[in-house]
């Protein structure tokens, strides 16, 4: 008989799911499949429809358009010497809000830099709400890795350039400076700014946060450097000129000085010295005097150095010439109501005569004699009221009245160099005239490839006859006798001239000048010295201005291999 055992327990079933549940279920399972959806989607936006927005607003915080810095042009003399270059520097600067708050790290950063902790810290509390601030201008490349080598978080370095001068104070007025961002600011550096200012180039790269260089990725245009300039002068002759001024202006105590000198066949200028002067590459203390260029924007009562050229006029005239005598007696004369007096009387001078004793009263009565106003237009054929046209900033024109309705005094004032003004340049371009065959060169300051057309002023001949009268003032025995240089024949003309204040002219207050011209047998060089007041007991040109042009003439034309005359005239 089968037995069937049975159990005591029922298999429990599952209860059936509630309709609820099931709702539950497929809502949590909706959400996620939702919330899956949204996410891809979203990626999907970031990846592919907002991604050149995201590209760009990151590119923005990492990716930079640095300036690349162009150097300046060279300003060389005309044999290629260099005058003026840029040399490179750092500029540090700093994110007050990322430097430390540390003392110590500050303090190392201010014997870096050179600086007092205070002085640091204050500059910082200035600039707290900003984020630059310049911590040192143009360091030497190796003092500014001494800063950034500290590692001190939120200073930074900026590759410049800065202005040297090799020269110093040698051609300092006449070159000019730069500021602090290398833009011309003073003399042929401002005339010139644009031809000499380089163009700066960009390039993209990409930093950190802190702004710091991660890695160069592209020059976008390259830095153009600017132009070079070649000038007319010789820096040998310069500064032998320069020497030889400075050394005169002490000996003579004087207030400053000026030599200019001529190429007397093209114009050029081969040295322009100035006194007083300051050395441009350390600008701390200058004296603001020295910062004029006197020889081009200053102007002065030229005296006795015009009577060369005013006899051009009487000459021409056609009623006088060289062999012409003139009765001086008895050393005076009486013109309206002024007194003209030589140093003393003179008695009979002819041509040469009149001008180796620069006597005022044979210049005065040949020009009272003419009918027309030949002198002041000879003035005016040599350049005299005229701008040099060199492009150096403040040139000066001068003074030159027209001649209306001028008294007789006034006709004769003009002869002997007084009632008008000129520059130490105009007058060395006058000169040119008489060295040149009665060609005026013009002046000019750059390095020319072929000489500039001249200027009839003068007629040959007579230009011959002045030259060879001027050298008869400069012989022993003569008032011009210091001027003479030995183994050359010169040809110049002294003049001294009492300087004006508002009161009108001084008492004992005196410049002193020399023109002339080297070698007569084939003139090569025009020099203009003047020395304004002298105190050292002389005053006179010949005494004081001649033998600094006996120093400058003779040394240029060794220096120029210029042959001595062969014979004297």
């Amino acid at each position: 008989m089968s037995t069937e055992v049975r159990s005591g327990v029922t298999p429990r079933r599952p209860p059936p799911m509630s309709p609820m549940g099931g709702v539950r279920y497929g809502l949590i399972l909706l959400l996620v499949v939702i919330g899956l959806g949204l996410l891809a989607g979203r990626i999907v936006i970031l990846h592919v429809v907002d991604r050149p927005f995201l590209q760009g607003q990151g590119d923005a915080r990492t990716l930079r358009t640095d300036t690349i810095p162009a150097h300046r042009g060279m300003i060389t003399d005309r044999n290629g010497e260099p005058l003026a270059i840029s040399t490179p520097v750092v500029t540090l600067w700093a994110n007050p809000q990322d430097l430390p708050a540390d003392d110590i790290q500050r303090l190392m950063l201010a014997r870096a830099l050179g600086m007092e902790l205070d002085a640091l810290n204050e500059r910082i509390g200035r600039y707290s709400e900003r984020e630059f601030m310049y911590l040192r201008r143009q360091m030497t490349p190796e003092a500014a890795q001494q800063v950034l080598g500290l590692r001190i978080p939120g200073v930074y370095a900026q590759d410049e350039y800065k202005r040297y001068y090799p020269a110093g104070e040698v051609t300092a007025q006449l070159l000019g400076v730069t500021n602090v961002d290398d833009a011309g600011q003073e003399g042929l550096e401002l005339a010139y700014q644009p031809h000499l200012a380089g163009t700066p180039g960009q390039r993209r790269v990409l930093k950190d946060r802190r702004g710091r260089l991660v890695r160069d990725l592209e020059v976008l245009r390259d830095a153009r450097p600017g132009g070079e300039l070649t000038l007319s002068i010789d820096q040998r002759l310069q500064y032998m000129a320069y020497r030889e001024l400075k050394a005169a202006v002490a000996e003579h105590e004087a207030d400053g000085g000026v030599v200019v000198m001529m190429d007397a066949r093209t114009g050029e200028v081969l040295a322009m010295a100035n006194q007083p002067s300051y050395n441009p590459n350390n600008r701390a203390g200058l004296d603001p005097r020295g910062l004029r260029n006197q020889a081009i924007v200053d102007v002065f009562e030229p005296g006795s150095v015009m009577k060369p050229l005013a006899m051009a006029a009487v000459m021409e005239s056609g009623q006088f010439d060289r062999d012409t005598v003139v009765d001086t007696s008895p050393g005076w004369m009486r013109i309206d109501r002024f007194t003209i007096r030589d140093i003393r009387d003179y008695g009979e001078l002819d041509m040469a005569g009149i001008l180796e004793k620069s006597s005022n009263i044979g210049m005065s009565k040949l020009v009272l004699e003419l009918d027309d106003p030949l002198v002041p237009e000879k003035y005016r054929a040599l350049g005299f009221g005229q701008s040099p046209e060199t492009g150096f900033p403040g040139e000066s024109t001068g003074s030159l009245p027209a001649p209306v309705r001028w008294s007789r005094s006034q006709w004769a004032a003009i002869s002997y160099g007084y009632g008008l003004s000129v520059s130490a340049l105009q007058l060395a371009s006058a000169y040119t005239a008489i060295a040149n065959d009665g060609v005026r060169m013009p002046p000019s300051l750059l390095r020319l490839p072929a000489p500039a057309p001249g200027s009839p002023a003068i007629a040959p001949a007579v230009a011959d006859d002045l030259l060879g009268i001027m050298e008869e003032s400069v012989q022993p025995g003569t008032g011009g006798r210091r001027a003479a240089v030995p183994g050359y024949r010169v040809a110049g003309k002294s003049g001294t001239v009492r300087k004006t204040a508002a009161s009108g002219y001084q008492q004992n207050v005196y410049r002193s000048l020399f023109a002339g011209i080297a070698p007569v047998s084939d003139p090569r060089i025009v020099t203009v010295v003047m020395i304004d007041h002298p105190r050292g007991g002389e005053y006179f040109g010949g005494a004081v201005a001649a033998p600094v042009f006996s120093r400058v003439t003779g040394n240029a034309l060794r220096l120029l291999d210029v042959p001595p005359d062969q014979r004297a005239r």
